[in-house]
């Protein structure tokens, strides 16, 4: 059974996932999903999110669909999992949270740097002058072996 709750167990599978879906809502009232990197504060329940240099359908980051859904409904939701073969090890955590857009160099301190140090990509990408995505986290319901190995550590390869 589920369980609703964001503490330590369901720290210990989100700080080290290397991806997670946020599902935002369009205007229409479906859902918009997209994948995301992330950074977990370690100080309390906020995940953040660069808009960040990869391709995306246009130029300006404020003009993306994720952006303009937060805006006009800052309610979303995360969802980290973790895969196996062996099934014991399978987890998911679905976070709730309320979203705002964080202006360039409005990033709470120490982000920009953990990003980089998650995410070696970001070493050449302009994350302090691009807009991130701030989510408070409400509420987290998970299921499975929270306590396992990070995503792909048991897998063979």
């Amino acid at each position: 059974m589920p369980i609703t709750q964001f503490g330590p167990r369901e720290r210990a599978l989100v700080e080290p996932a290397r991806r997670a879906v946020l599902a935002t809502i369009d205007p229409a009232g479906r859902p918009r999903l997209v994948p995301i990197c992330f950074v977990l504060d370690p100080r309390e329940p906020l995940l953040v999110t660069p808009l960040d240099d990869k391709p995306k359908a246009g130029d300006d980051p404020l003009d993306l669909a994720r952006v303009r859904d937060i805006r006009a409904r800052p309610e979303v939701a995360v969802l980290v999992d973790r895969w196996s073969e062996d099934w014991t090890r399978l987890a998911w955590l679905r976070l709730a949270g309320t979203a705002r857009i964080l202006d360039p160099g409005d990033a709470p301190g120490g982000v920009i740097g953990a990003l980089r140090a998650k995410y070696p990509q970001y070493a050449t990408h302009r994350l302090e002058a691009r807009p991130l995505i701030a989510i408070s986290i409400t509420r987290g319901t998970s299921w499975g072996a929270l306590d396992g190995p990070p995503d792909g550590e048991d897998e063979p390869g």
